[in-house]
């Protein structure tokens, strides 16, 4: 790998209250206060050439929807698709806002599991408490697997769907999966599924101990085997409590070609910085790469002096490729 420079990290505020409650009232205290400024962050469009909006459809209920404002400038078939697990598969469709907006932006449809909680436009309040079971352990989360399937079982047969705002605007050969922490764990749960084209793991990775499993969550290293597209490991260096999981997952996989790039960001990502910050150019990039076959954004990976090669703020290790 190259070597990387020094970041900043930044606090696990995806999950919001659920963490809170772990991290015990002190804990929960910092965390209101830091979810109640972002709160007042408006939304975002992201800078793409399709400003977003973010919005919920009544067909699909408890998921939040982004995609372009202008749907009429998205030619006809290269709507993308992104589904996303989100932090301690949590059920705010909105705690990764700025990330999921950036994508969006740039011809996706992407679509998270949960309510609209989070923002000064939210339409639901936070998720109440999860209260621990008499022997201590936390109760399953609020979102599986299963619901990063149901969106993309809607946004295809919204494609198919005669007198939809997609139909016939969707690409089926550019769909992608990809999730935060726990929702990065939800991703590879689904990735056999044929319809993904890639995988986006983020500060996340399969529990090298299974013993520490969350309750409710399969995720064993063989999910790594079910693997039929390309995979980006995105992590947040050293300090993310998904390092470890995240570069032996990456180690274990010689099927299918795979990148791992670190951002010494911490756990917490990019995903409050405007647009998603440093992150989500990187994810957008690998999209485009691996869903458009866009050369220019491939150069972020690979070349004798690819983009992230050459950053100091950044590593990245490349393998399997053609």
């Amino acid at each position: 790998m190259h070597k990387t420079g020094l970041g900043v990290a930044l606090a696990v505020l995806a999950a919001g209250g659920a963490m809170a409650q772990q991290a015990g009232p002190a804990g929960e205290e910092t965390m209101a206060q830091q979810m109640e400024r972002l709160n007042r962050l408006p939304d975002t469009p992201g800078d793409g050439p399709y400003p977003a909006l973010t919005e919920v459809d009544p067909s699909l209920p408890e998921h939040v929807i982004y995609r372009p404002a202008d749907l009429a400038a998205v030619p006809a078939g290269e709507l993308g698709v992104f589904i996303w697990g989100n932090g301690a598969c949590a059920d705010d469709g909105t705690s990764t806002r700025f990330h999921l907006a950036q994508i969006a932006s740039y011809g996706y449809l992407v679509i998270a599991p949960g309510l609209w909680r989070s923002g000064p436009n939210a339409l639901a309040g936070p998720s109440a408490p999860r209260a621990r079971a008499a022997d201590g352990t936390m109760p399953p989360p609020p979102t599986t697997a299963a619901d990063l399937t149901e969106a993309l079982d809607w946004a295809l047969a919204e494609d198919a769907r005669a007198g939809s705002r997609f139909a016939d605007k969707i690409d089926a050969d550019a769909v992608a999966v990809g999730g935060f922490s726990c929702g990065g764990l939800q991703a590879l749960e689904v990735a056999a599924d044929p319809r993904w084209d890639t995988v986006v793991v983020q500060n996340s990775g399969i529990l090298i101990d299974p013993a520490q499993a969350i309750p409710g969550m399969t995720a064993q290293k063989s999910l790594l085997d079910t693997l039929h597209t390309s995979v980006l490991y995105l992590l947040g260096g050293e300090s993310d409590i998904a390092y470890a999981n995240g570069t032996d997952d990456y180690a274990r996989i010689a099927h299918v070609p795979a990148a791992l790039v670190n951002l010494p960001v911490g756990h917490g990502g990019t995903y409050h910085q405007p647009m998603g910050g440093k992150a989500a150019g990187i994810v957008v990039d690998w999209l485009e790469w691996q869903l458009r076959d866009d050369a220019a954004a491939g150069r972020s990976f690979t070349g004798a002096n690819c983009r992230l090669c050459t950053d100091a703020e950044a590593t990245i290790d490349v393998k399997n490729w053609p």
